[in-house]
């Protein structure tokens, strides 16, 4: 068979399969550590729980119907090159706002302490000052509102900070 024609049956590089790395763990520590240990060895799927990948293993296309919106674009955080997306908008997250943003989609619905943020993102202890938090959800703020996503960083007063999704727009994990 000649080159040229190997070429054409081989098909598109993105319809062939490809190793997916999948961990399961409910530290957030944990899945961050995890990620920095293997990136750039494959795709890696960091989920909390088997509900949580089961979900995302189910979930169904949607599609929209003539006369419906079209879906919300979801958030999307690539560790590999520390970026965040959503649609066809990127922005390039710094390795502290990676960590922090990273850390918080672990479990969007769960309320953060600065202490808690500060020792997953930093990671020392003892040192867990609420003003470094602030000034690195000041900024990923301003960089989520760029893309046009539906997601935030809430306070919630006396508690900490939540990752909230004032669109209903799915996060993802890439």
């Amino acid at each position: 068979m000649a080159e040229d024609e190997a070429t054409v049956n081989r098909g598109d590089p993105a319809d062939e399969p490809f190793p997916l790395l999948i961990a399961v763990t409910p530290s957030p520590a944990e899945r961050i550590r995890l990620a920095e240990l293997l990136d750039g060895i494959a795709p890696l799927l960091l989920v909390a729980d088997l509900d949580e990948l089961r979900r995302l293993i189910a979930a169904p296309q949607q599609v929209a119907a003539p006369n419906e919106p079209a879906p919300v674009a979801a958030l999307v955080i690539d560790s590999a090159r520390s970026s965040a997306r959503c649609g066809e908008r990127e922005v390039d997250l710094t390795r502290l706002e990676h960590d922090l943003l990273t850390c918080l989609v672990t479990e969007p619905a769960r309320v953060w302490s600065y202490a808690e943020l500060h020792r997953s993102v930093w990671g020392d202890e003892g040192r867990e000052r609420k003003a470094d938090v602030q000034s690195l959800v000041k900024r990923l703020r301003r960089k989520l509102h760029d893309l046009g996503t539906g997601a935030t960083i809430d306070v919630v007063r006396g508690v900490g900070l939540r990752l909230t999704d004032h669109q209903q727009a799915r996060v993802e994990r890439a």
